[in-house]
């Protein structure tokens, strides 16, 4: 794994030219850079150490002006490098890029003291014992300070022992984490002739394989590695971390800038509105320019009502409304920044996806607390629980139903209506074993779009797991397509009611059935008789006097629809083709149309958009 170390520090304290004495390499690659003596925007560098490994270099401008550019940097490295000019001593930008590396919680680097040799001694022990001091309370308390002259090579091979033990320090504190998905930060877009599209960032998580299909977030769109490479030179595969540049195609090419993110991570999110843990309190509707990773939005705080909550050590949680989306997973850190009056706020984000609608009723202070812990302490797995819980219901995405996780609490209530429909049914057809499934899903998702923001289909889908989680855990039986309670039997039928209703099947069993009164009169059945036979599936009801069996029916479908598919159909021509009369031939159209299985036109009718794709389809 290699190391990202930004550089940081006022304009004209040496940053670069310490950075080219240290690795041979010139990170000011802009024309403009070199004429002014000055780095405008993000350069790169690279030091090679004894045992083979290699420190990644961002070097970031040090005027006032360019704060937005340091922060490009500064959002996608492992560690700094603050430099102090020793004639200088500590400058403004100086302590704003304090304050920015302090709000993103770096907490591994070293200060270089830089001009060493135009300075008496003493002058070099004043300003380190200045910057000790102002380090202390920072995330930065107690890192190394180094005094080096770039011109005479005085303190150079003491920085970069510094710097060895500095990827030491960081890669033991990084041991034994997972590495993730891989993510790229784009901070360079550029085109190279004959080759295509090139982006550059620093890659988090890994392993990345050339051939690899990315997506581009937030547009979403997909791009395809075609060419990694790493210091210049072409690789098959990023085992993780470090600088690296990708030759991309496909249709997320046009959608690619700097600040977007490339990734395979489901995690990560498009999110124009989040919750988020502040380290300190902001008041509600204050505007903030957003820095995140390589990219930057105008933010406005959400801090009244339910999205007010206080957390412990001062503090607090906040909706940030942005005025784009950008591309974000829980966990990331940023930066909220304001120039008049000027103030730095670090955070977290806690919640990409924060709670629309009726579930906003869940966000309590307890819960969001519980969530924003979890977070803060990279524990997965109590924020996973703990983002269900505000939720009501989450899911995660890419993962497909087995990514559904309901809190106890809806799961309940959703069990309670379950059981509600079952045992209500069980009551009006004690001889069944139940409703069925579908049934069942269509009562439980209604009131699951009460508790959380779903979709219809969501909704549904959920449902459906719940389902199988019952019968899973034996709260529900299933019987075919329908579902009992486990202490129901259906009544066993009396044996000379199943031999009437056997008899009324038969009867209906032809092209021209008799009337349904007559014929049920003469099996033996009655009316709740009929209607067990119609629920069981054994007839089909179309008027109050006509019935067919279910396996005439299904053939008298069949026979329609080949009809129509041929020609649109007359009710003329679907008598004559079933040699029975209008008096059978019209309910049997009427009840196609309105199942939208045929659709009826002036010339007939034609199949209609439930029309099953292959004859032998509805019954």
């Amino acid at each position: 794994m290699t190391i990202v170390v930004g550089t940081a520090g006022h304009i004209d304290h040496g940053k670069t030219t310490l950075l080219r004495a240290l690795t041979g390499i010139d990170a000011d690659r802009l024309p403009e850079e070199r004429r002014r003596g000055m780095t405008i925007d993000v350069g790169y560098a690279h030091l090679a150490l004894p045992d083979g490994s290699v420190i990644d270099f961002v070097d970031v401008p040090g005027h006032d002006r360019l704060v937005g550019n340091m922060l490009v940097g500064a959002g996608e490295i492992d560690a700094v490098m603050l430099v102090v000019a020793a004639d200088d001593g500590l400058r403004p930008q100086t302590h704003e890029h304090l304050d920015l590396l302090d709000a993103l919680a770096k907490r591994h680097g070293l200060v270089a003291i830089t001009k060493t040799d135009l300075v008496p001694r003493s002058r070099v022990g004043e300003v380190v014992g200045a910057v000790s001091a102002r380090l202390a309370g920072t995330s930065l308390e107690g890192v190394p300070v180094v005094p080096v002259s770039s011109r005479t090579g005085t303190g150079l091979e003491t920085a970069r022992s510094a710097l060895e033990a500095l990827r030491d320090a960081f890669l033991a504190d990084r041991s034994g984490r997972a590495t993730g998905a891989p993510r790229l930060a784009v901070d360079r877009v550029f085109a190279v002739k004959g080759r295509g599209v090139v982006v550059t960032g620093t890659l988090r998580g890994g392993p990345l394989r050339a051939g690899t299909t990315l997506r581009v977030e937030p547009a979403g769109e997909p791009v395809r590695v075609r060419e990694i490479q790493v210091h210049g030179r072409a690789v098959d595969v990023v085992p993780d971390g470090g600088r690296t540049a990708l030759n991309v195609a496909g249709a997320g090419v046009a959608g690619l800038r700097r600040g977007v993110v490339l990734t395979d991570d489901p995690a990560i999110r498009s999110s124009e509105r989040m919750l988020a843990w502040l380290a300190r309190p902001v008041a509600d509707r204050t505007r903030f320019r957003l820095h995140s990773g390589t990219d930057a939005a105008d933010a406005v705080i959400g801090r009244s009502g339910r999205d007010a909550v206080d957390l412990p050590d001062g503090a607090v949680a906040a909706i940030l409304r942005l005025d784009r989306p950008v591309a974000v997973a829980a966990g990331d850190r940023f930066v909220l920044r304001r120039i008049a009056p000027a103030s730095v706020v670090g955070g977290v984000v806690v919640d990409p996806t924060p709670a629309r609608g009726a579930s906003r009723r869940r966000q309590t202070p307890d819960r969001v607390a519980a969530l924003a812990a979890a977070v803060l302490r990279g524990d997965e797995r109590a924020a996973r629980e703990a983002e269900t819980d505000l939720h009501g219901i989450a899911l995660a995405p890419g993962s497909g139903t087995a990514g559904i996780r309901v809190a106890a609490d809806v799961e309940a209530a959703a069990r309670g209506t379950a059981l509600v429909v079952v045992t209500r049914h069980h009551a009006e057809a004690p001889r069944e074993a139940g409703p069925t499934i579908a049934a069942v899903r269509a009562a439980v998702a209604g009131p699951l779009r009460g508790s959380a923001t779903l979709s219809t289909t969501e909704a549904v889908e959920v449902a459906s797991v719940l389902v199988e989680r019952w019968v899973a855990s034996g709260t529900l039986v299933r019987d075919g397509d329908r579902l009992r309670d486990p202490g129901h039997r259906p009544a066993a039928a009396d044996p000379a009611v199943s031999l009437a209703m056997d008899r009324l099947e038969r009867a209906l069993d032809v092209l021209t059935p008799p009337p349904l009164g007559a014929a049920a009169a003469s099996a033996g059945c009655t009316p709740d008789e009929i209607r067990e036979l119609e629920r069981a599936g054994r007839i089909v009801v179309l008027a109050p006097d006509l019935a067919f069996a279910a396996s005439t029916y299904r053939g008298l479908v069949e026979r329609a629809l080949e009809l129509a598919r041929a020609a649109p159909l007359s009710p003329a021509a679907f008598r004559d083709a079933t040699g029975t009369s209008r008096k059978y031939v019209m309910p049997i159209l009427e009840d196609l149309d309105r199942r939208a299985i045929l659709r009826r036109t002036p010339a007939g009718h034609v199949p209609g958009p439930r029309a099953p794709t292959t004859v032998g389809g509805p019954s």
